[in-house]
């Protein structure tokens, strides 16, 4: 078998298979392209989620004939203007989209520049069409129509419409984010579905690309380490999605999918979120070029890391330091459809009262605390489920505090509070679960962790390389309270693991560590596993649902809450505490 050179057209076609996956890739590329070309505005009309026509429209700086035609060749680019690919500033840089676009669909290129005439090209499926003179405004627009139309192997892979359709709308927001200054439009179908002015800042743009909520329910993220730069939003834990498709991240204004970052945020909100929830942020990192990699893939979605444990631990400490400026803030409220559950009971005509007292009044106790005369009282029901109890100290003031001042018990579990806007409940065993976490992470930064001793080293078997790995972390992994020891070619013995692990699975710590290790190369997931088993310890250690607590307790509890970061959610993630709004509470009785 002899070895011969490919045609061109096949070249194109196989490098399309890398570059234009879908519609939603081939629509990248192009917004890119204009973002690019400096230009300030950037329509984008979509049919039948991009299979059958995609559309971008921009007011940059426009080609000429001459660029047009190269363009539509092969790594011809013009934004290297010298070797130097690890320097790019540019979202694009490869030469191979337009090329690649053009060997799978019918490709039309109309663009003119400033004070010369306009150009158009036609390229339909590999074959030049058209090639002459069009009418337009300064800038560019790209037409793509019938893509895979003449492969059908790869249209027969294509998802629906609708499905298209959404990951093209997620291609031209997460681009928007990166680009406030710079005005997008989308329409589908005939119809608007996007529109974002030109803006200052970048909140404001994220906000209004993702949930409007967000920008009442997030905390602003600024960072500087290094030479690297990290800003964005990030929503509160209470603010989270069921999927992690509201995570956006940027790498010097690249929109990027990287497993580094993903698992960054994950660790960043451990502790303080549901498992199976994420959370909703837009994280903008600016590091120099030199230390990271942007031509990983011919997609151009992922990125390498010269130093990523840098990069990891940058954005947990951005945000967990921007989460814990929070306080106890909650993104909740209590449900719209609150009113449904508190409907009173109907009651049948005659029928007696739900409980009642006998005709004689209860006299008022002494000074001492003792009643003076006793009266029976008789309920017909069961007595509610809550607690008041005689004070002579005057009560504190709603005024006076974020999360009010307690007015009792329920249910020997929530406290019911006043404030000065609405009625506060408090789930007594979730909250004093998270102040009795953060407690124990402020002891555990005081200083080295303790460790125990183990009465018999325990011998963990593994594999060379993961022996490796947690042989070289030693040192590191001895401040934690862990002192490994290694014992031949595929085996670790541990001889002390960390106190706080009480009787807990050495052999288990140490496999999931070295599988860690081997993902991130870093030691962080053993403090992210301390701060597990403190919150384990937190959630038996803390005041339990059933304890009937005093007000001074009451209270002392809210006014640790205000002090507390992250007291919102408990360890699980769940809700602390709920407000009422009093505009809320007068609907309930028809008041308004």
């Amino acid at each position: 078998m002899s070895i011969r050179r490919l045609p061109s057209h096949l070249v194109n076609r196989i490098a399309a298979g890398e570059v234009v996956e879908r519609p939603a890739s081939a629509l990248k590329e192009l917004v890119e392209n204009a973002i690019d070309s400096g230009a300030t505005r950037v329509a984008v009309v979509l049919a039948a989620g991009g299979v059958e026509r995609i559309e971008v429209a921009d007011d940059g700086c426009g080609m000429t004939p001459g660029e047009i035609a190269l363009a539509l060749e092969r790594h011809a680019t013009s934004k290297l203007p010298d070797d130097a690919i690890e320097a790019v500033q540019t979202l694009g840089f490869r030469g191979e989209a337009l090329p690649s676009i053009a060997s799978v669909a019918r490709l039309t290129i109309e663009s003119r520049r400033r004070g010369a005439e306009g150009w158009a090209r036609t390229v339909d499926n590999g074959t030049v069409e058209r090639d002459g003179p069009a009418a337009l405004p300064p800038g560019t627009r790209v037409v793509v129509e019938g893509l895979f139309a003449r492969v059908p192997a790869r249209r027969k892979f294509l998802r629906s419409p609708r499905s298209e359709y959404a990951s093209c709308l997620d291609v031209v927001k997460r681009l928007a984010m990166a680009r406030p200054d710079i005005a997008f439009a989308v329409e589908h179908d005939g119809r608007r579905v996007l529109a974002v002015p030109a803006a200052e800042g970048r909140p404001g743009r994220v906000a209004a690309l993702t949930d409007r909520a967000l920008a009442d329910n997030s905390v602003a993220v600024d960072l500087e380490r290094d030479g690297h730069v990290l800003g964005g939003v990030a929503g509160l834990p209470t603010f989270h999605r069921g999927v992690a498709d509201h995570q956006y991240l940027f790498v010097n204004g690249r929109p990027v999918r990287d497993r580094l970052l993903i698992g960054a945020i994950r660790g960043a909100y451990a502790e303080m979120m549901p498992r199976d929830r994420h959370a909703v942020v837009a994280l903008f990192l600016d590091v120099p070029a030199s230390e990271v990699d942007v031509n990983v893939h011919p997609a151009k979605t992922e990125v390498r890391f010269r130093d990523p444990a840098l990069v990891r631990g940058m954005i947990v400490s951005g945000l967990r330091r921007a989460l814990d400026a929070a306080g106890h803030r909650v993104a909740h409220s209590a449900p719209a459809d609150i009113g449904a559950l508190w409907r009173p009971e109907p009651v049948a005509a005659g029928a007696a009262p739900a409980f009642g007292f006998d005709a004689a009044p209860m006299a008022a106790p002494s000074p001492g605390g003792t009643l003076l005369r006793e009266q029976r009282t008789t309920f017909l029901t069961p007595p509610p489920q809550a607690r008041a109890e005689a004070s002579w100290a005057p009560p504190p003031e709603r005024d006076d505090y974020p999360l009010g001042a307690a007015r009792g018990q329920v249910n020997k579990t929530y406290i019911v509070a006043e404030a000065q806007d609405g009625l506060v409940l408090v789930d007594q065993h979730a909250a004093h679960e998270r102040l009795v976490l953060e407690r124990m992470r402020a002891a555990l930064a005081g200083g080295r962790v303790a460790s125990q001793a183990l009465l018999i080293p325990e011998v963990v078997e593994l594999d060379e390389p993961a022996c490796d790995r947690l042989e070289a972390r030693a040192d590191e992994l001895a401040e934690f309270g862990l002192e490994l020891e290694r014992f031949g070619a595929r085996a670790i013995l541990v001889r002390a693991a960390p106190a706080l692990l009480g009787s807990g699975d050495p052999t288990a710590l140490v496999t999931d560590l070295a599988d860690e290790l081997a993902a991130y190369d870093e030691a962080l997931s053993l403090r992210e596993r301390l701060d597990a088993v403190a919150g384990t310890m937190a959630c038996h250690g803390s005041v339990r649902a059933g304890r009937a607590l005093s007000l001074a307790e009451m209270n002392a509890l809210l006014r640790e809450m205000e002090a507390t970061p992250h007291s919102g959610q408990c360890n699980h993630g769940r809700p602390t505490w709920v407000k009422l709004d009093f505009p809320d509470i007068e609907k309930l009785f028809a008041r308004r």
